[in-house]
């Protein structure tokens, strides 16, 4: 009877909407920066990229996004799975939110100006792990790669 009354305090609709929010916020960091340390190189243009993608979903003062960015890469470096960050994404976001994610993760990969194989092959699996269509994952690294290259015009 305790082990049941443990359980349903841990279950997502038992969560209020600020503590729904964290967890999402968490979830989407931790993602976020996987891709970033997928090709064993975090640079500065990768975290800035993150740190937009984050304000801009969710709205964090700087103080809950120093939170949720340090929180999320202690577990990212703790983390045996992609399954802990994906569930919370499939449990809260519509499929159109999980698309804009996927896209997300690739404009993080874009951000240093080259995409490894690892980043590739990481937003690969999230996106099924997400139930992402194939063809929303392909629009998503198109629409990245076209921000890329505007990016580079804009600069010149």
């Amino acid at each position: 009877m305790l082990l049941k009354h443990f359980k349903k305090l841990f279950e997502p609709d038992a969560l209020s909407s600020g503590e729904n929010s964290h967890h999402l916020a968490l979830a989407t960091a931790a993602l976020l920066f996987e891709v970033a340390r997928s090709d064993f190189e975090q640079d500065e243009v990768e975290y800035e990229t993150i740190v937009r993608h984050l304000k801009a979903a969710f709205d964090l003062s700087p103080e809950e996004l120093e939170m949720v960015t340090t929180e999320s890469e202690h577990r990212v470096e703790h983390a045996t799975s992609l399954y802990e960050f994906t569930r919370t994404i499939n449990d809260h976001c519509t499929p159109q939110e999980r698309i804009q994610l996927i896209e997300a993760m690739w404009q993080v990969a874009y951000a240093d100006g080259e995409l490894s194989k690892y980043e590739d092959h990481l937003i690969r699996r999230t996106a099924d792990l997400l139930y992402v269509a194939h063809t929303d994952f392909i629009r998503g690294k198109h629409r990245a790669q076209e921000g890329l290259a505007k990016s580079s015009v804009d600069t010149n």
